[in-house]
């Protein structure tokens, strides 16, 4: 089956001397897999970044065995943010996830777009706090919404609002809960960052036998 679309890169690794198994998330096609010959050519090899965006031509089997693709760089993604060790670390826990929680061949317009959207956000002064909802929202695309609303109740502790889960007393950050656009402390934004993981670890990974990404304990731990 051959088909063309565009797709960012969300996995590559070395197969043989000249080839590489590589994963893209694309427009029309969703999650696909495929063996790029050629991939340590210098002509292509410095584009072959996770993040970045591809012209994808392919050429996939349809007895099940891996087909190939033919690349050609569309939009440079990561290489904007070298500068940033945290960025370039969140860079490849988005990657990770996706590739860990989407499915084979299911398009799904609505996590392309969260791609789209992610590498404009990460050049918004609040990227860290609002990756957070970019997470939540992926979360949400592929079948596990939480409103943290519907969890806590308000109390006032030392004349300051907050936020508590009935069943446990877990303090859950207020800007989780009133989603407000004032900066934060990394503090804060820290604890925010584990209550999503808390909730990623035990409704989304634990029940599909997936382990914990040490690609975001490895962002996250960047925050402190």
């Amino acid at each position: 089956m051959i088909w063309q679309d565009k797709g960012f890169l969300l996995s590559i690794n070395k197969y043989n001397e000249n080839s590489s198994i590589s994963v893209f998330y694309t427009k029309n096609k969703g999650k696909v897999v495929g063996t790029i010959f050629g991939s340590t050519s210098k002509k292509i090899k410095n584009y072959l970044l996770i993040g970045n965006k591809f012209h994808l031509n392919s050429n996939l089997k349809d007895d099940g065995k891996v087909g190939y693709f033919k690349v050609e760089i569309d939009e440079i993604k990561t290489p904007i943010f070298l500068e940033s060790k945290k960025k370039l670390y969140c860079i490849k826990y988005a990657m990770n996830i996706l590739n860990i929680l989407t499915v084979e061949n299911q398009k799904n317009i609505d996590v392309y777009k969260l791609i789209e959207n992610f590498f404009e956000l990460l050049k918004d002064d609040y990227w860290l706090k609002n990756f957070i909802f970019w997470e939540l929202e992926f979360f949400k695309c592929i079948g596990y919404d939480i409103d943290f609303k519907n969890y806590v109740k308000k109390v006032i502790i030392n004349n300051e609002e907050k936020f508590i889960v009935d069943n446990n007393q877990k303090i859950i950050p207020n800007f989780l809960i009133n989603k407000n656009n004032e900066q934060l402390d990394n503090k804060e934004i820290f604890k925010g960052y584990n209550i999503v993981g808390d909730f990623l670890e035990k409704t989304i990974l634990k029940p599909n036998n997936l382990s914990y990404p040490n690609s975001r304990f490895n962002f996250v731990n960047l925050i402190k």
